[in-house]
């Protein structure tokens, strides 16, 4: 076996702030001594998270059993989805900074899947994978992910299963989409305007919209930044904590810059 010293582009306030809620979290169970101590077993979880490296390579490298790895990463990324704020709380933290709108997007997130899993598969795509979708503020902020749902079920859909549209009038908000979300209420979901020859003012409208709307297609983007996001060879149920627990830690890096 041999080993190579690795870094990972990721501050040490993160570091230490997941290692904090590992600790917190044991003193809470009133855990005994594990083979890994919280500083360790949240830098195992951030190498697995950030860098897609297997937990079989990673366990060698801490000196520990794939077992315990997987063990131990499962827990720490529950513990970080669960402070994941939910799609309510995101929308009343937007209306009472001010802001009239909100950015929609949804991305579809790889998964090791057989052909004849059908309803995981995007014919969008051409690729099995979990639909998200993602509220972002004016600045592109990552304000709230959803849980993950097969990938067959389009954007508009998927829109409608959170309950986007209704929650959006209940606070007072509006969202810029993208063509994806053509067919919600028009009021609630702005997409860009459809069809050839449009006249200028239509074009024009299409550019504000694509210039307000810009921000926001940096969520998934920095989302895909963590490595374990581009094919996820897990059970598909996982994505949903995995990616709530990936805007987490991107707000602990926002917060530490």
């Amino acid at each position: 076996m041999l080993f190579y010293p690795a870094a990972l582009p990721l501050s040490t306030s993160t570091l230490t702030r997941v290692a904090r809620l590992i600790r917190t979290h044991r003193k809470t169970l009133g855990s005994r001594w594990r083979t890994l101590d919280p500083g360790e077993q949240a830098l195992l979880t951030l190498a697995h998270l950030r860098k897609g490296e297997t937990l079989r390579s990673l366990a060698a490298s801490f000196g520990i059993s794939p077992a315990t790895a997987w063990r131990r990463t499962r827990e720490t990324i529950a513990l970080l989805a669960a402070l994941a704020p939910g799609l309510r709380d995101a929308l009343r933290h937007v209306k009472r900074s001010g802001a009239a709108f909100v950015i929609l997007d949804g991305t579809l997130v790889h998964i090791d899947r057989n052909r004849i899993d059908r309803p995981y598969y995007s014919g969008k795509h051409q690729r099995h994978g979990m639909n998200l979708q993602a509220i972002a503020d004016a600045h592109g902020n990552l304000l709230w992910i959803s849980g993950a749902i097969r990938g067959s079920i389009h954007d508009t859909k998927a829109a409608r299963i959170w309950q986007i549209p209704r929650l959006l009038a209940e606070h007072g908000l509006f969202a810029l989409g993208d063509k994806g979300y053509d067919g919600l209420d028009h009021d609630l979901v702005v997409t860009p305007i459809k069809g050839k020859d449009k006249p200028e003012w239509q074009k024009e409208v299409n550019r504000l919209h694509a210039r307000l709307r810009g921000p926001g297609e940096r969520v998934f983007a920095q989302l895909k930044t963590w490595a374990i996001v581009d094919q996820v060879r897990c059970a598909p149920e996982r994505v949903t904590q995995i990616a709530k627990a990936i805007q987490v830690l991107n707000d602990y890096e926002h917060q530490s810059r």
